[in-house]
């Protein structure tokens, strides 16, 4: 069935069917206490942030940027630029000042919506040069006497509102599926950020073709909890916040993510979107609890996690595998579920490829655990697993109204009404990705099974040639290997050299755990300590084992410090910068190759 073009105001006006006024819409964490808001509360809210903004000048096609964390607060001004046509221009709260500043002057930004005067303090300076800006909103209290209070936006809407009634539903009969309803930054992995436009039409089609995958029935959740702690600024969790809207779920923002476990049991969601590393970092915790029991329930522990690591969802398995499975979630399963929250059916994840171990076990525990695959520039889903897709690697079928192909060189090229408008006053970076018959270039190398499912093997640009002429894709190796317990990070090395190598960033508590129980003392161990370098050897010599003898990494280089957002190494999203990576760790990299017996 085609899907009818609808703006995004369109459809989440239907986000209020069903729901009773009292019931709780979106909490959101803040210094250790969640604040609730109804229903009723938070569409009035709403409403009168629209009416406020109109007063203070916000028209059709204005940009206004929003600099915060999730919160409510967040989706309410969001919701209520979109009722005016305008467009919101989110930004990281990790994003460095230099970025900042780019994205304020490129996108013109009439008003600047920021979550409090810490964060203002790292751009006060910045957009004191920018003159397009008029206003500075701070969602909380604020002591510069300059900076309204979203508190006194949403006052004077409230005032306003019947005077100003006629005009802003006017401008509601205005918006099209055309329309431009967000510019989002993304910086990708080399230079400056540039503006995706998404339209009304891109979101719409996006929010409503995504739900069609969620791996339970839209009639037994409303009311339910959903967490979130992903970003809002990526258009990821965006996305995923308005279909929670649709379905009549409670959104529950999360704090820190350091206080996920202890959210978990307090929400007790029914699902929620991730990463990959968060689901890693969860695997290699129930390993390491295992290390605190002894004798037969140890056994009994890792003989049931090595079971998980194992499970196929896609094939029924024999009957001794079934009745092994019934044995182990009653032993095991069933208590690692009761850890986070004991009302979880599954999770979603996205952002960066998940590791055939990582899914085999989150399924194999009893979770449903889909992964999807899709970017800024498609709004974002392009496919996405659901509980009748669920092979080991893929990413799902595309989502109805999709067409996806496979170009000659391996590119995965995308069509359908999610594909962006372009990008934001730059036609030559549009056209190089975006051709006149629709087709966008992603930039990703991927394959099609028989099924129509798709896999997603590695960045285009990242592939790399060794000097012997064979082809490496790092990503896959690099997944491989923070699949141990003992790795944190992996850069994966190997450009016109004669055999991969790799930056290691050790895990350094469970390194340190592990030397411990083999009776080494080893007193503040770094990238220099053997015993260390032992531990991390055994580990990239389980990887070597499962790939092509050209991929092996033969020789590595620890790094005590974890690559970061704020040192402009990884991307918002946690992806590589690889350009920066090899500029500022270019005497490590050199070293690996210049005693090169291998070569």
């Amino acid at each position: 069935m085609k899907q009818e073009k609808q703006t995004l105001t369109e459809v989440l006006d239907r986000a209020w069917e069903g729901r009773t006024p009292n019931q709780v819409m979106v909490s959101t964490k803040r210094k250790g206490t969640w604040v609730e808001l109804s229903t009723q509360t938070f569409r009035e809210r709403i409403r009168h942030t629209a009416f406020g903004l109109y007063d203070a000048g916000i028209r059709p096609g204005d940009r206004v940027s929003l600099h915060s964390r999730n919160s409510a607060e967040w989706l309410i001004c969001d919701l209520a630029l979109q009722q005016l046509g305008a467009v919101t221009v989110p930004i990281y709260t990790t994003q460095p000042g230099k970025q900042i500043e780019h994205i304020l002057r490129d996108s013109e930004s009439k008003l600047h919506i920021v979550e409090n005067d810490s964060l203002f303090a790292e751009t006060k300076p910045l957009i004191k040069s920018i003159s397009t800006i008029k206003g500075i909103v701070s969602i909380e209290k604020s002591t510069h006497s300059s900076i309204q209070t979203l508190r006194d936006i949403e006052a004077k809407g409230k005032e306003t509102e019947a005077d100003n009634e006629q005009s802003v539903r006017s401008i509601l009969e205005t918006i099209t599926p055309e329309t431009l309803a967000t510019l989002i930054y993304t910086s990708g992995t080399t230079g400056m950020p540039k503006g995706v436009m998404l339209s009304h039409g891109n979101l719409a089609f996006n929010v409503q073709a995504s739900m069609e995958r969620v791996p339970f029935r839209l009639d037994e959740v409303p009311g339910k909890r959903f967490l979130s702690y992903l970003p809002l600024s990526h258009v990821f969790e965006r996305m995923i916040s308005y279909m929670y809207l649709l379905m009549g779920v409670s959104i529950w923002y999360i704090e820190e993510i350091d206080e996920i476990r202890e959210d978990l049991q307090t929400v007790r969601p029914a699902f929620f979107a991730t990463v990959p590393r968060l689901l890693e970092k969860l695997q290699n915790g129930m390993k390491a609890r295992g290390q605190e029991m002894s004798g037969v329930q140890k056994r009994l522990y890792y003989w049931a996690l090595k079971l998980a690591s194992r499970y196929d969802p896609s094939e029924k398995g024999s009957i001794v595998e079934q009745w092994q499975r019934r044995i182990a979630d009653s032993l095991v399963y069933r208590k690692i579920r009761a850890q986070l929250g004991g009302e979880l059916i599954g999770v979603v994840s996205g952002g960066a490829p998940l590791s055939e171990e990582i899914f085999r076990f989150i399924n194999g525990i009893g979770l449903y655990c889909g992964q999807g695959y899709g970017l800024t520039e498609t709004s974002p889903v392009i496919a996405v697993q659901d509980p009748n897709h669920l092979k080991p690697g893929s990413c799902g079928l595309p989502l109805r109204g999709v067409e996806v192909k496979i170009a000659d060189d391996g590119e995965i090229c995308v069509r359908g009404a999610n594909v962006m408008m372009g990008y934001y006053r730059d036609p030559e970076r549009t056209n190089d990705v975006l051709g006149s018959d629709g087709w966008l270039k992603t930039g990703d190398i991927g394959e099609l099974d028989e099924d129509g499912e798709l896999y997603v093997k590695d960045r285009k640009k990242d592939l790399f040639k060794l000097s012997t002429g064979k082809y490496v894709a790092p990503q896959f190796i690099e997944t491989q290997l923070i699949n141990s317990p003992f790795i944190e990070q992996a850069v994966v090395l190997g450009y016109h050299q004669k055999f991969c190598s790799a930056l290691i960033v050790p895990h350094w508590e469970n390194v340190g755990n592990r030397l411990d129980r083999r009776g080494l003392s080893v007193k503040d161990p770094d990238g220099e300590s053997p015993e260390v370098r032992t531990v991390i050897e055994e580990e990239i010599e389980k990887v070597n084992k499962t790939l092509s003898p050209w991929e092996t990494v033969k020789k590595f280089k620890l790094l005590e410090k974890m690559l970061t957002i704020e040192d402009g190494e990884l991307t918002p999203t946690l992806k590589l910068k690889r350009s920066v990576i090899h500029e500022r760790y270019k005497e490590q990299i050199d070293a690996i190759y210049q005693d090169d017996e291998l070569s």
